[in-house]
């Protein structure tokens, strides 16, 4: 039988139309000026601009309100450079053999290629892992349960959607890394059979000398479609 939930009064602030135009415009610029960062310094990062940056992520919608997500945060150097070793050793093969012209051809005017020093020197990573389905315990038994889970690719979307805002909001670059297969990160992480690496995010301040590639964003007319 399933448990109701309690409800109580929404805590919502209406602003008025001045405001919101002006919070909505000022979070566009600002989004407008984000980038993927490949280069990084070593400079340290207050830790609590990441907790708070998690914290944000952890506000996410999510299927059942179930919340599948881990972010596991890596700042100790002996990890991350196992991180890095790994990543680079299945980018390497990747590059070399798995990946098709066509996607060399797509990945080609970025400049990437299967070296990953910013594993190393970004000062975070925080690695998010999906909870494919819950683990919980049988109360008559006391055995180990699955628990099943919806929308777990959508939930942690929108939360990692949510964490890179929230820290580019607050001064800082990312780059969101999914080397593939990603196995290796819940063996170094040591994360239960449960759960799936799902994007690595180096976190940390660019590099004095960082360049970005020249892009272009597709214009609102080509992703928006309106019906009045």
């Amino acid at each position: 039988m399933n448990t109701p939930y309690t409800f109580h009064p929404l805590a919502f602030d209406r602003l008025s139309e001045a405001e919101q135009l002006e919070q909505s415009r000022h979070f566009l610029d600002t989004m407008r000026k984000r980038r993927t960062v490949r280069d990084y310094s070593t400079e340290p990062v207050p830790f609590e601009l990441i907790a708070n940056a998690i914290a944000t992520a952890g506000t996410a919608p999510s299927g059942a309100n179930q919340q599948p997500w881990t972010f596991v945060v890596v700042s100790n150097p002996d990890i991350k450079h196992q991180i890095r070793m790994a990543a680079e050793e299945e980018e390497k093969i990747s590059y070399e053999s798995r990946m098709s012209a066509e996607w060399l051809a797509a990945l080609a005017p970025l400049g990437t290629d299967w070296h990953k020093p910013h594993l190393e020197d970004a000062p975070y990573l925080i690695v998010v892992f999906r909870q494919a389905y819950g683990i919980g315990t049988d109360p008559a038994t006391g055995e180990e349960t699955k628990i099943k889970h919806y929308y777990t690719e959508e939930s942690v979307g929108i939360a990692v959607g949510l964490l890179l805002a929230s820290l580019h909001q607050a001064g800082l670059a990312t780059l969101t890394h999914t080397p593939n297969p990603m196995g290796f990160l819940s063996s170094i992480l040591q994360r239960p059979p449960n759960e799936r690496a799902y994007v690595v995010i180096p976190v940390g301040y660019p590099a004095a000398d960082a360049q970005v590639p020249v892009i272009t964003k597709k214009p609102l007319d080509e992703i928006m479609v309106r019906f009045e």
